[in-house]
């Protein structure tokens, strides 16, 4: 999610992933798939950078994960030869 200013200065928190569109008019308006649309007070660039820092982060992050992961003792099975049979 990314946090955008409304019109009148109150700040809200955007899924990015349903933006459709962004356009600059006199305002900024934000459209959503489903229609909903919103007045933000930050410029086109702005929105663009904020979506692409927000999709970043989340690609670094899954990177860390991985690393941790990857740094893990690994799980196994282990089957017991008595039970078997």
């Amino acid at each position: 999610m990314i946090m955008l200013t409304r019109i009148n200065g109150s700040r809200f928190a955007v899924n990015c992933d349903l933006i459709e569109r962004v356009e600059s008019a006199h305002d900024t308006v934000l459209t959503l798939v489903d229609g909903t649309r919103y007045l933000v007070t930050e410029d086109v660039e702005e929105v663009v950078e904020a979506v692409r820092a927000y999709r970043a982060s989340v690609i670094a992050l899954s990177h860390q994960l991985e690393t941790v992961i990857a740094e893990q003792p690994q799980l196994r099975l282990v089957t017991d030869p008595e039970v078997e049979g």
